[in-house]
This record gives structure tokens, C-alpha cells and sequence, in this order.
């Protein structure tokens, strides 16, 4: 299992992977699937401090992880949003670990202060992922999401990486 920066040959996986999401979980928001445009402008949106990663295996993505901007407002410019998702085939692998564990580490190298996760529809798995990280839960917006005909909450999760 390797981790590299995502490549532009990696959108087609990483769509897929996404897409399912979009699909059939509450994990993402989105409600129809993201089309070529949209990658390739999430592709050019995560470099240097914003970066992209994949996981790697016998030369098949099995997943990928990005740190995001949390907030397009200056004031917010050194806290991150973290995204994981692993191909379905591929869980209980200790992928999202590997990615997460990157992410983090990516995250101090490039000087963010927080990173945030927003686990929707308190997905034990993330939530027990992002926990054995050092992630806290600091609070829930309640019904803030309506997909599959029903309302979700969404959880929210901080690490502080600046020791305070």
C-alpha cells in the first residue's frame, strides 16, 4: 500500500469512489453524482496547503483523502476540513487510517492550526476513526441535511494541532 499525491489520471477512481457515496450513504451531502468538470476543479483546488492524496494497492486506487479550506473567509485560512472515503470493497483495512494519519501529518507541515471533520449521520466508523486520531467531537448541528427522504444531523469534529 503506497500513498501519493493525487494525479490527474486518479480522477476517474476517485469519482467513482465518490460517486458511489453520493449514491447510496449519507456520508457526503451531495445528492447527484460529480461529473468531470467538477474534478478537475477540485483537482486544481487541492495543492500545496489543500492537498489530495490516494491510497494505492497492486497499482488500483482504494481510496483518497483531502484537506480543504474550512471556510473561504480569511480569519479561517489556518484550519482544514479533512475528507476520506475508501472504496467499498476495500473497508475494515486500516485504508481510512493510513489516509487520515497522512492528512495529519500533511496538515502540520503545512502550518494549519485545526482541522475539522464534518461526520454526518454519526457514522461510527468515522467517528471512532477521527476519535483514535486525537479528533474531539465539539458539536452537532441537528437536522441540518435532508437526503434519502429524511433529516441528518451532522457532527462536528476538531483536532487542535497547535498544542493549546
Amino acid at each position: 500500500m503506497i500513498l501519493r499525491p493525487v494525479r490527474a489520471a486518479d480522477i476517474p477512481a476517485v469519482s467513482a469512489i465518490y460517486n458511489h457515496y453520493v449514491l447510496n450513504a449519507t456520508c457526503t451531502f451531495a445528492t447527484e453524482p460529480e461529473g468531470e468538470a467538477y474534478w478537475r476543479d477540485w483537482l486544481a483546488a487541492h495543492d500545496g496547503a489543500h492537498p489530495a492524496i490516494v491510497a494505492e494497492d497492486s497499482g488500483q486506487v482504494v481510496g483518497w483523502g483531502s484537506l480543504s479550506r474550512w471556510n473561504n473567509r480569511c480569519a479561517y485560512r489556518f484550519s482544514v476540513e479533512d475528507s476520506v472515503y475508501i472504496r467499498t470493497d476495500q473497508h475494515r483495512r486500516g485504508i481510512g487510517r493510513l489516509l487520515l494519519t497522512e492528512l495529519v501529518a500533511l496538515a502540520r507541515t503545512h502550518g494549519h492550526r485545526n482541522i475539522v471533520a464534518q461526520i454526518a449521520d454519526h457514522q461510527p466508523a468515522s467517528e471512532k476513526l477521527h476519535e483514535a486520531l486525537g479528533f474531539r467531537q465539539v458539536g452537532v448541528l441537528e437536522a441540518i441535511g435532508f437526503k434519502f427522504d429524511r433529516w441528518i444531523d451532522v457532527a462536528i469534529w476538531q483536532l487542535r494541532l497547535d498544542g493549546d
